[in-house]
């Protein structure tokens, strides 16, 4: 599989940095650029050619939305970072297709990448209620969206078991459940996990 080019944007050079550090060498994922906010866009796109923007929007987040909105039909899909769901409706509705916060480890980021050039979008489960209602997020694919992580996730969901459960049993975070489990919801159109699994069961994807 080809590695997915991601162009890191953030006004601080620290949090470029650590980005940049922190999916350096990741498979699936190949940084191709880091650029300041107010960097020449245009340019960027043409030179580095990236497939996804990860975009830090830092602890002012006005300014940075303001670009996104201006710029947000030339530019491929865009993972927004934030400090707390306090903007992420804003975030959402400038145009954003993934809401992280700032903290996400390199496995959701790359989650959350393959999830956003598939044509889906993607929400930390702490900002999923601020926004659903903002934009109609009910999704037509077909089940076997879900990725080989997501069907694990599924599976344990439909034992019954709590989130502190099924990290032990994957080796995740349960921050890190929360987050393939909304993304099951969501590709699933669920409303909860127990719609979910009845959703799955009744598709053939799950086997009880």
């Amino acid at each position: 599989m080809t590695d997915v080019r991601v162009l890191i944007i953030a006004d601080d050079p620290l949090a470029r940095a650590g980005l940049g550090a922190l999916l350096k060498n990741q498979p699936g994922c190949e940084v191709v650029a880091q650029i300041a906010a107010d960097s020449d866009f245009a340019n960027a796109l043409t030179v580095y050619q990236p497939q996804v923007i990860l975009w830090d929007l830092g602890w002012d987040s006005s300014t940075a939305l303001d670009r996104l909105v201006d710029l947000r039909e030339s530019l491929p899909p865009v993972i927004v970072l934030l400090r707390d769901e306090t903007v992420a409706s804003e975030a959402w509705t400038a145009g954003a297709r993934g809401l992280l916060r700032r903290d996400a480890s390199a496995d959701m980021l790359l989650a959350a990448m393959e999830t956003v050039t598939r044509g889906l979008v993607t929400l930390d489960p702490t900002m999923a209620l601020t926004v659903m209602p903002i934009r109609d997020r009910t999704l037509t694919q077909p089940v076997d969206e879900l990725t080989p992580r997501e069907r694990e996730v599924l599976q344990l969901m439909a034992e019954g078991l709590p989130n502190k459960i099924i990290a032990q049993r994957l080796s995740i975070s349960e921050h890190t459940v929360k987050f393939h489990i909304n993304a099951i919801l969501s590709k699933l159109g669920a409303q909860s996990r127990t719609d979910a699994v009845v959703r799955a069961t009744r598709s053939g994807l799950l086997l009880l």
